[in-house]
């Protein structure tokens, strides 16, 4: 008995619709839509104008099933709602349009879980690779395990087996102090996320590297593990600021930590710079916005994400090359958040 579509349910176009439309064959159209193979400028333009005509959206799926070849990457990044991962995001996004990729997001949440379940996914559905910012060294070894290309970035935890993709976390940490240092301050405090990762290792040991150039004692009470939200940051930074003994200068070693320094600020009242200096490691788009502006380790986000897929591209055309880690320069922006220290 032969079906016909349901009314209301319009069939999917196929390519052997395409081809009955242009009055070609079902190879000629392949041809002309892939741009493999020969087909006249003619043909090409009648089989693009009855396909367009038609709705036609290739079966993805099927040509890779087909080919043994998949045209999708897969992108896990660590927390959208923070711009950081937002614009990486971003920069991998047109990287892996331009080099014909369809690019597959997954938002992990700084969740264990959730990031299992999206490499899992992603291994389901064939991706050629996959750009991580990872939580742990599981989902690069899980993925690897699996045949698929990873490239870590913002962080490593696989370096030396996995290619990965970051910026100078501690010549930028070290700048930022020493910039506080130079201008007069003894009293640095440093609000960071953690010490685990190579961000936030990399980044306590600029830190204390600046502080020993100038000559400065650690004091572990400014040295404050401030969480991973806004909300626990300024927590944080409101106990120490309250104190009689405060500092006169804060290192946010993220911008997510910096603005939770900076509305603990303003909510006790203190001015910046007169009372507090402040500079942040990434330059959110807000520390340019708000009065004083903030000064802040500036890293090339957009370029973090563009990178890690051009590199993942590479390691795909070259599965057995050595694993390469490409450092991405920083620079301190100095803005009107940082002066010299108020007067005792």
């Amino acid at each position: 008995m032969e079906r016909h579509p349901s009314p209301g349910r319009s069939r999917r176009p196929t390519i052997k619709d395409v081809a009955e439309a242009a009055g070609v064959s079902r190879s000629t159209v392949s041809r002309a839509l892939t741009g493999r193979g020969y087909a006249a400028s003619d043909v090409r333009e009648r089989v693009l104008r009855a396909a367009a005509e038609l709705g036609y959206v290739p079966d993805v799926m099927a040509r890779t099933l087909k080919q043994q070849v998949s045209r999708s990457v897969g992108v896990l990044v660590s927390d959208l709602r923070n711009p950081f991962y937002a614009e990486l995001a971003a920069g991998a996004s047109r990287e892996a349009r331009e080099r014909g990729y369809t690019m597959v997001l997954a938002d992990t949440s700084l969740s264990a879980e959730a990031e299992s379940e999206a490499a899992e996914a992603l291994v389901a559905l064939r991706v050629a690779g996959v750009v991580v910012t990872p939580n742990s060294s599981a989902v690069s070894t899980y993925l690897s395990a699996h045949g698929i290309p990873v490239v870590e970035v913002d962080r490593q935890f696989a370096a030396g087996s996995t290619d990965g993709v970051v910026v100078g976390n501690r010549v930028g940490a070290r700048t930022a102090t020493s910039h506080l240092v130079e201008l007069g301050h003894r009293r640095i405090a440093l609000f960071i996320d953690e010490t685990d990762w190579t961000t936030g290792y990399e980044r306590y040991q600029g830190y204390l590297e600046a502080l020993a150039a100038g000559d400065i004692k650690v004091e572990p009470d400014l040295v404050v593990s401030s969480g991973w939200d806004v909300a626990d940051s300024r927590r944080r930074a409101l106990d120490m600021l309250r104190g009689p003994g405060r500092p006169t200068a804060v290192f946010a070693a993220n911008n997510v930590l910096a603005e939770g320094v900076w509305r603990a600020i303003g909510e006790l009242g203190l001015r910046v710079p007169a009372d507090i200096s402040l500079v942040a490691f990434d330059d959110a788009p807000w520390m340019s916005m708000v009065s004083p502006t903030v000064s802040a380790v500036s890293q090339n986000t957009y370029g973090l994400g563009a990178t890690a897929v051009r590199r993942l591209s590479e390691r795909i055309e070259m599965p057995d090359a050595d694993s390469v880690t490409t450092v991405l320069n920083v620079r301190l922006i100095s803005r009107e958040s940082t002066a010299p220290p108020p007067a005792i």
